[in-house]
């Protein structure tokens, strides 16, 4: 008996330093953006293709192109409320974080601490932004007006709460792969990149699985609401049943070819989605239609 405990004891230890490898933080190679240098202007680009205005400017803030990242809106889920931090350059927010954080936090779902960040922060499509972009966003975050408004904590329950878990989410979670595998053109491909990376469409579009992943199986074929008001609709060639010029026209001014306006929070990523070049509308519009 006394063999058989301590055969049994030195399993659950081995299993409790496999669970704690297999969930720790895993962050970029050091040398990821070495050498690279950021270009505000074209981290604009970026940042209006990212959203970023979208969930860190205050819901009750007008909208402007040198927005206050001062945090706040609430995305509430089946996991609980998450609210989105303040991001200005300021103390409360990203200064003193380098691009290379910046990398860690987008592209592999870790803060300057090493802890996991929870997914409300859409890395599982930002980790397939370009280096280069991520280098050039920081540059134009740092150009931003300064908020000192103190980031609210989530609002969620046990066994939420425990970061750590979140190491075999993005196990299950995480992929480099593109959807549409094969993208012909550079107008197709620049879509591909603006949907699935930088615009983070599939995060609302697509319906999610028991762990809460995107269930790449049923790709932009719309999903329920996360906040449990309505659904969010589809977004394929074969259910919107648009035409490249009223995808395109849509992105730039809401209005679709029904003679009806965007709502919710599409409105604001219009808002941002309409400050691109208008080439990179008619590349998200030839990227939907290309949807198997």
């Amino acid at each position: 008996m006394r063999k058989l405990g301590l055969f049994l004891a030195g399993l659950l230890i081995l299993a409790g330093v496999g669970a704690w490898f297999a969930t720790m933080p895993r962050t970029l190679p050091d040398d990821t953006f070495a050498g690279l240098d950021g270009n505000a202007e074209a981290g604009r680009d970026v940042f209006w293709a990212s959203g970023c205005a979208s969930c860190h400017t205050d819901p009750e803030a007008e909208s402007s192109d040198a927005p206050v990242l001062s945090g706040g809106y609430r995305m509430e889920s089946p996991f609980g409320t998450f609210i989105a931090p303040n991001i200005s350059p300021g103390e409360e927010g990203l200064a003193g974080w380098s691009a290379h954080d910046l990398g860690n936090a987008l592209l592999a779902g870790v803060s300057p601490s090493g802890q996991h960040l929870y997914p409300s922060l859409p890395y599982t499509s930002y980790r397939r932004m370009a280096a280069q972009d991520v280098v050039n966003l920081k540059a134009f975050l740092d150009t931003l007006p300064v908020s000192d408004r103190e980031s609210a904590p989530h609002e969620l329950g046990f066994p939420f709460t425990i970061r750590r878990g979140l190491g075999l989410w993005k196990r299950l979670n995480l992929t480099d792969a593109w959807y549409l595998a094969k993208a012909e053109g550079d107008q197709l491909r620049r879509g591909r990149y603006l949907v699935e990376a930088l615009g983070h469409c599939a995060e609302c579009h697509t319906p999610r699985d028991a762990t809460g992943g995107l269930d790449r199986s049923r790709w932009m074929q719309g999903a329920p609401n996360p906040s449990g008001k309505g659904t969010i609709p589809a977004i394929n060639a074969a259910e919107l049943g648009w035409s490249a010029t009223d995808i395109a026209y849509y992105l730039e001014t809401g209005f679709t070819p029904d003679y009806d306006s965007a709502g919710g929070q599409m409105t604001k990523v219009i808002a941002s989605i309409s400050k691109l070049p208008a080439e990179d509308r008619e590349a998200i519009a030839a990227y939907l239609l290309a949807i198997p």
